[in-house]
């Protein structure tokens, strides 16, 4: 009987592990192959092992290059079954310039990076990214907002201040406890008294706007005058509470396409409202929490002062919007493109 060396018996029978299938197979060979090859010899024993460990090291990553085939194959049919489309902002004939939405997509690079770090375990896990929509609000120039996108799952608290004092004070509890940040729009000639107030109620998170200076009805102004009346207030909020300030809401609601061009020119975004408290009337506290339950939709932003009834309702208030699944952020929030992270995962 013929006899070969164990180096080129090893070798051999290594080439055969190409053929093998069966994962387990080629472990219990690649062991038993070792033993042998530590009886060998000692000149003889360097090349049967690396002659061994050659042919598990091609097996094995012809495996591993299988197994990524198939996962990038599974990862690309569930991205294009997920793929969210971006929206677009427009402008609508009633809301004005409602904004934009971003889309959501399988981040393919990552999910394989991710898989291959797990060994292409089961379930895979996607990662997602959001794809911006072709046209945003700053396309879409000087307009007025009144909502955020109706496909976005969230909604603002906002609380116009040129009065009220007393009733600031229960209402950031409500909030604090509440753990949600509204915006707070600030008149100018209350600022003045009141600066300390208004850098309080930003450390706790609330988001400011400007509210004009004295209350004044915009639409009757000239350009000057709606620029003076932003104007002054917006130096407050800059030197005296050291906000860099992108928010307008003109007083009562009244506005000119002259007021949302001058206020556009100062790089603020000019904001009514859609929904209406109507609390200057002092309703009863139920009657608001009603209100707010049956018309609080998908970036609904809601209209209120520091008041007595606003104060009693805003808890219940808080609670029906999130009764409709939806989560409370600030303006500046609502009307960005962003997702949601507390109501749609990126990851799941």
């Amino acid at each position: 009987m013929k006899r070969y060396p164990i180096a080129t018996a090893a070798v051999c029978l290594g080439l055969l592990l190409v053929g093998l299938e069966n994962s387990e197979a080629v472990d219990e060979f690649a062991a038993r192959a070792r033993e042998q090859a530590e009886e060998a010899p000692a000149a003889r024993r360097v090349p049967a092992m690396e002659a061994v460990e050659t042919a598990v090291r091609l097996v094995t990553g012809e495996e591993q290059e299988a197994d990524r085939s198939e996962t990038l194959r599974k990862i690309q049919a569930e991205a294009e079954k997920r793929r969210v489309a971006p929206v677009n902002a427009r402008i609508d004939p009633v809301w004005k310039a409602v904004p934009g939405y971003n889309g959501l997509e399988v981040d393919v690079e990552a999910t394989m990076q991710l898989a291959e770090e797990q060994g292409y375990r089961e379930p895979l896990k996607l990662v997602y990214k959001e794809i911006p929509p072709a046209i945003g609000l700053d396309q879409l120039g000087a307009q007025p907002i009144y909502m955020g996108n109706p496909k976005k799952k969230m909604a603002a608290l906002m609380v116009n201040v040129a009065w009220g004092d007393e009733f600031l004070e229960p209402m950031l509890a409500t909030l604090r406890q509440e753990g949600v940040h509204a915006t707070f729009f600030f008149d100018g000639m209350w600022l003045k008294k009141n600066a300390e107030t208004a850098r309080r109620i930003l450390s706790e998170g609330h988001e400011a706007g400007n509210h004009a200076y004295s209350h004044k009805d915009m639409s009757k102004l000239d350009r000057m005058g709606n620029r003076n009346e932003i104007s002054k207030t917006e130096a407050l909020l800059t030197g005296g509470v050291g906000v860099k300030n992108k928010l307008f809401a003109p007083p009562s609601g009244d506005y000119s396409q002259t007021t949302v061009q001058v206020a556009h020119e100062l790089k603020l975004r000019t904001i009514l409202w859609t929904l209406d408290t109507v609390d200057w009337k002092k309703p009863e506290p139920s009657s608001i929490v009603r209100k707010v339950e049956a018309k609080v939709a998908p970036g609904t932003l809601i209209l209120m002062h520091p008041t007595s009834s606003s104060s009693a309702a805003l808890k219940g208030m808080i609670q029906a919007i999130r009764s409709k699944g939806l989560a409370l952020g600030t303006v500046s929030e609502v009307i960005s493109p962003d997702r949601v992270p507390e109501v749609e995962s990126t990851r799941q």
